[in-house]
């Protein structure tokens, strides 16, 4: 099959499904558009994007991604089988639209929730089929479900001894309280952990936390993740929908600290490898780190991997 995929890939994850595709033996291209990046032409047009923003709800930076993304189309010598894009909420709708002149399908998939990101509503009769990997905005917006996936399952240390007990790395947001907390806890218990924030203006001095100004690059994420013994997952508020973390330990058969409840929901959920503890008094039993990772069943992890998103996702349903 012909594939484009189209998307805001900051943190480096999505090329992993480009990546896995051909291997498959399909013909992909990836259309990162966060490598296009928009400059004001004049003070005026940065004033006139606030009122666009603010009063017709488009914005002249995803305008921008729109006709970027569709100029790469335009080479493509071949009408795509399938079209998928992730973070289509970055893109304005009429763009989305065009893209149908260019493949068979388009397909929209969304890592965020519209809680949080009410934008995704306004794309979302633009593709032919959308994925989320929230269970309620499926429910109420008529979607399909599909979880994030596994993109890593080599773990790169080779030694059974871990720098440190638990891992975490996040954006600032409103869920440094809670990781603070959390480090507190693991802190008077003298556990040795690593938590990093990306904050751009680090106005923070907490000493049990890192904080950087720039992205870390996912090689260098992935190392601090093969070091560290547990891994510690924080979900946004209004969000049910798993994060990466929650796949880098699946796939690295790390255990798994976490304050998003709905994870016993999942057929991979086992108390001996994932803690959910309550975000506002974040106990977390020394025992939990003592008893050794249950491995998963392959028949059941199958569908978590890129294979298996892939297959679930794109593949599915679209082969000629």
């Amino acid at each position: 099959m012909h594939i484009t995929l189209i998307s805001l890939d900051n943190w480096g994850l999505n090329k992993h499904i480009a990546v896995d595709l051909e291997k498959q033996g399909h013909t992909v291209r990836h259309i990162d558009f966060n490598t296009f990046k928009y400059k004001y032409p004049s003070v005026f047009h940065k004033v006139y994007n606030v009122i666009l923003k603010a009063f017709f709800k488009t914005n002249l930076k995803h305008q921008h991604y729109g006709k970027e993304i569709i100029n790469e189309l335009k080479k493509n010598n071949q009408i795509q089988d399938v079209i998928l894009t992730i973070k289509g909420d970055f893109i304005t709708p009429e763009s989305i639209l065009e893209f149908k002149k260019y493949t068979k399908k388009s397909i929209g998939f969304f890592n965020d929730n519209i809680y949080r990101c009410p934008k995704i509503k306004r794309v979302l009769h633009s593709f032919d089929d959308v994925f989320s990997f929230e269970k309620e905005d499926c429910t109420n917006y008529n979607l399909k479900f599909a979880s994030n996936w596994i993109y890593n399952s080599e773990n790169t240390n080779n030694t059974d001894e871990h720098e440190y007990d638990v891992f975490n790395i996040s954006s600032i947001d409103k869920r440094l309280p809670i990781l603070k907390r959390i480090a507190a806890n693991l802190a008077s218990q003298h556990s040795k952990f690593k938590f990093i924030v990306y904050d751009k203006k680090q106005k923070d001095n907490d000493q049990n936390i890192t904080y950087i100004k720039s992205h870390m690059p996912l090689s260098e994420v992935n190392h601090y993740i093969n070091r560290s013994k547990v891994l510690l997952d924080i979900n946004r508020l209004g969000q049910s929908g798993l994060t990466f973390r929650v796949f880098e330990s699946l796939g690295l058969e790390k255990k798994l600290i976490t304050t998003n409840a709905d994870i016993k929901n999942y057929d991979f959920y086992n108390p001996n490898n994932i803690l959910v503890i309550d975000e506002k008094n974040p106990i977390i039993p020394m025992e939990f780190f003592e008893n050794d990772y249950e491995k998963i069943p392959n028949s059941i992890l199958e569908k978590y991997t890129l294979k298996g998103w892939t297959n679930h996702v794109i593949l599915k349903g679209n082969s000629l």
